[in-house]
């Protein structure tokens, strides 16, 4: 919400989270909740995707990045097609190294192939 009190709809950019019904995905909103939820935050906007949602960066407390906080806990993928960023590859290879929270699962499905899968069911 801005000052002015207009909800806005946002893509957290450069990673991808598991979509419902995939594994941690109850886990990622409740951490996401948790981390911004009734906290005043920057939102460094880089772009609108084509449903209309603000793309950007979601910065909290100051300093924290929503994208790296969601990356360490192992509750994201680095989404490597849209992004370029080395540090958060960093941190995706950190969390699945040390088999942190979706990492735990060995064959852990990426948001945009499950998405592929379901579509091609239809």
């Amino acid at each position: 919400m801005t000052l002015d009190s207009t909800l806005i709809k946002v893509r957290v950019a450069n990673i991808d989270c598991p979509e419902r019904k995939q594994p941690f995905s109850k886990r990622a909103k409740q951490f996401t909740s948790q981390q911004v939820f009734d906290k005043e935050v920057k939102l460094e906007f880089l772009k609108k995707d084509r449903y209309g949602r603000h793309i950007g960066n979601v910065i909290y407390n100051d300093s924290l990045s929503l994208s790296k906080e969601l990356l360490k806990n192992g509750l994201a993928w680095h989404y490597v097609k849209y992004s370029n960023d080395s540090t958060l590859q960093v941190l995706e290879d950190y969390a699945r190294l040390n088999k942190v929270g979706l990492w735990q699962d060995s064959n852990a499905v990426p948001p945009w192939e499950w998405r592929s899968t379901k579509r091609k069911k239809k």
